[in-house]
């Protein structure tokens, strides 16, 4: 056993993050499973209710997924009929996703989500809108130092 504070599990940011996280993602399935969508499929969604019709490269970058994290939640949502995946005409090399009907129409079931799931936690909004911004700041920072480290 050690005396280190910094060794502590209790002390841990990361821990912290990593638990509430998972508590996030527990609450959002059963109102995602009622759009038969996962976590991540829902956040793909999402960017593409946004801004529909768009190349991996962009929907990588508005997710923050990488592309081999993406590239099977696509396929899953086209299995779905949710999406199609195609060939872009300006650039053989890229695709381009675009939401079927199907997909749009999904929209409107998922409307009330976020209001489902802000009820179900029951916080604040300003602690809500706090809490978007700190992780913003942490996922900006942690970013920055990593591209700068890669750099060195």
């Amino acid at each position: 056993m050690t005396d280190i504070p910094a060794l502590k599990l209790k002390n841990q940011v990361c821990h912290s993050l990593y638990s509430a996280t998972n508590a996030l993602i527990r609450a959002y399935r059963p109102v995602l499973d009622q759009l038969g969508l996962t976590y991540a499929q829902y956040l793909v969604m999402l960017a593409l209710w946004d801004e529909d019709t768009v190349i991996i490269k962009n929907l990588v970058q508005r997710t923050r997924f990488d592309a081999g994290t993406l590239t099977p939640i696509l396929k899953r949502l086209e299995s779905k009929a949710l999406v199609t995946i195609a060939k872009s005409s300006g650039d053989s090399r890229q695709k381009v996703i675009v939401l079927t009907p199907q997909g749009k129409a999904l929209a409107d079931r998922a409307r009330k989500t976020p209001d489902n799931i802000t009820r179900q936690i029951a916080m604040a909004p300003e602690d809500a809108q706090q809490l978007k911004a700190l992780a913003e700041q942490l996922y900006t920072l942690i970013n920055n130092n990593l591209l700068e480290n890669d750099t060195e």
